[in-house]
């Protein structure tokens, strides 16, 4: 795409950089400027006329017009006219004019008629950072079969686009867009946005290959791998036996087993030393502990911000917090990151420097990789227990490889329940029996302190009623400095615990058998699956109950209808467009104007086949 200073200068306005890009602008609105002999009410068109008269009213400009193209006198106003308007009409004037015509009792008028001179043609209307008649003239520059052809766009999808901005009487007449046009916008959408993505993954030596067996490891387990976990870690052996560095995300649904998943890419990368990273203390001594219970013979050790500084080359598997980039650390083959989303965006860049070259700007494909004998990377697993949709996943494939584990070990027990004010002394009884039985409790609270704007009690509110009613409730939020040894000693000693969204992720608490969250349609339906998750970990019968002061709710009626957190993300793309794919952009907006992922599976599956992306 050679471009001269003047192009670059209007692609850089346009905030875009490909023909493909510009194809997706399409236009707003047209305006026919061709003549016609029929007059038409209630729409605009242009009249062939010569000024009869002018009258200039305080607030307005009339005109009286002779339309040749008709053959009859009509009038034309023009509200609070500007300056330049006055001098746009004289008296005797032949020209073109342009305007919205509405007719009443035989007599007919022009509503702000405006001088035409681009006669002809129809003209698309744009809403761009470009004047509009530059816009136009910038597309039939620009926009071309061979163009988009280069980009790789099929000629049937470029055929469709090209209609919408050089259109005929078929698009002027459509009052929205045809299932052809629809489909060559989003397959162009799709085709730009995974394009781009490929076009940021980057190859690199791996600093170890291994051809590391799990079977013998997973048959002293005590109970059985599932499917999807056995299928995701042969994944991972395969990537782990290439030359080049894998860079994969493995999502998995609340209670999926994940942690075993990590366990077995450590035993397939012995001898060499792995890294684990976890976003909190709490998750690092729980995933420590896992491996001290599964992995007895291999030499682990758990780094916090409260371990003592130690030589860290002694050991083949360091499991540790954001603490862990903060210290001097031995060369791994495997870097492994849980929740790596949970990481801020300092700790994420000392990240990438940990898992990446010293020439990061590098640019090379697979096979040059092998060639860069400075440019060796560890294999890098990023794990997430926020379910994604099927749809997200595939295109996610274009930047890095993913694999989803969707099942779960054991089939969790969970009655999920809308409830309102009136079923408040039913909950009531429900939590006594459930403290009764030495299970725990979980209130989720919208807010830390009081609100005027919102209707529902916060923790400093509700907290009395609680510690009034039950011995052992404990309180914590997001901003609690203490957050993590107060869920350490609920977890032990407590009934109730009383909380923000912070236990979203994260901590297991074995005897939790109730979540209760206040004002529930203020979460999203991935939230609300994360908190539900937290119940009903060990087996036990679980209660999830979303209290609301909406009337009704189809939204969270459908959520508790819905068990699988795959079909809940595709639930949330129905409710509130996803965000961006690439974490750390815009996550409240969609990342597409025409792409619906719940729905666009077919066309994804068709972009990766025509990008052939594996």
């Amino acid at each position: 795409m050679s471009l001269t200073k003047e192009q670059m200068s209007k692609f850089q306005k346009l905030g875009i950089s490909t023909y493909s890009q510009l194809a997706l602008m399409i236009p707003h609105s047209y305006e026919d400027f061709r003549l016609h002999t029929k007059l038409q009410i209630h729409i605009p068109q242009l009249i062939d006329a010569t000024v009869e008269s002018l009258y200039r009213a305080p607030n307005s400009l009339q005109v009286t017009f002779f339309a040749h193209n008709f053959g009859h006198s009509l009038s034309g106003v023009l509200f609070r006219p500007k300056p330049y308007m006055m001098h746009l009409f004289s008296v005797g004037e032949r020209d073109y004019f342009y305007g919205l015509i509405e007719c009443k009792a035989g007599v007919c008028s022009m509503n702000m008629p405006k001088k035409v001179t681009n006669v002809g043609f129809i003209t698309p209307r744009y809403k761009s950072a470009l004047r509009n008649d530059v816009m136009g003239r910038f597309v039939a520059q620009n926009l071309s079969v061979e163009n988009l052809q280069q980009e790789g766009i099929k000629i049937e999808v470029i055929q469709e686009v090209l209609k919408l901005h050089f259109p005929d009487d078929t698009v002027l007449k459509s009052s929205q867009l045809s299932q052809e046009a629809l489909y060559a916008l989003k397959y162009i959408e799709l085709f730009s946005y995974m394009k781009m993505l490929a076009g940021k993954r980057r190859y690199f030596k791996a600093l170890r290959s291994v051809r590391g067996e799990y079977a013998p490891w997973a048959a002293t387990l005590p109970f059985a791998l599932t499917d999807e976990q056995n299928k995701t870690i042969e994944d991972i052996k395969v990537d782990l036996a290439k030359d080049v560095a894998a860079k994969r995300m493995i999502v998995g649904d609340v209670g999926c087993g994940k942690t075993m998943v990590i366990l077995a890419a450590a035993v397939m990368m012995l001898p060499h030393r792995s890294i684990l990273l976890a976003p909190t203390t709490i998750l690092a001594n729980q995933l420590f502990e896992e491996v001290q219970k599964f992995l007895p013979l291999t030499k682990s050790i758990l780094v916090t911000s409260k371990t003592k500084v130690v030589d860290l080359h002694a050991f083949d598997f360091i499991i540790g917090t954001h603490a862990l980039l903060y210290r001097e650390l031995p060369v791994a083959g495997l870097v492994m990151v849980d929740e790596q989303h949970r990481f801020g965006t300092a700790q994420r860049n000392m990240l990438e420097k940990l898992v990446s070259s010293a020439d990061k700007h590098l640019k090379c494909s697979a096979s040059e990789a092998l060639n860069a004998e400075s440019q060796k990377k560890p294999h890098f697993l990023q794990f997430s227990a926020t379910p994604i949709p099927r749809t997200q996943a595939m295109i996610e494939t274009a930047h890095i490889d993913v694999s989803l584990i969707t099942t779960t070990p054991f089939k969790k027990d969970i009655t999920s329940k809308v409830i309102h004010k009136k079923d408040f002394k039913d909950l009531l009884q429900h939590i006594k029996n459930e403290v009764d039985k030495n299970n725990q409790v979980l209130l989720v609270y919208p807010l830390v302190e009081e609100s005027e704007v919102l209707e529902y009690q916060s923790i400093s509110e509700a907290r009395a009623y609680w510690e009034g009613r039950f011995e052992r409730v404990y309180v914590t939020h997001g901003k609690d400095k203490e957050k993590e040894d107060v869920l350490l000693e609920f977890r032990e000693k407590g009934d109730i615990l009383i909380a923000t969204t912070v236990v979203e992720v994260g901590i297991s608490l074995p005897r939790l058998s109730t979540v209760v969250i206040v004002g529930a349609e203020r979460l999203g339906l991935s939230t609300l699956h994360q908190l539900r998750g937290r119940v009903s970990r060990t087996g036990l019968k679980g209660y999830c109950f979303l209290y609301t002061n909406q009337k009704s709710s189809e939204r969270l009626e459908e959520f508790v209808r819905t068990t699988s957190g795959f079909d809940i993300a595709n639930l949330d793309l129905k409710y509130r467009k996803s965000g961006d794919l690439l974490k750390g952009v815009n996550q409240s907006g969609s990342a597409f104007r025409w792409v619906d992922l719940a729905e666009d599976v077919e066309i994804v599956q068709c972009v990766k086949r025509d990008l052939k992306i594996v």
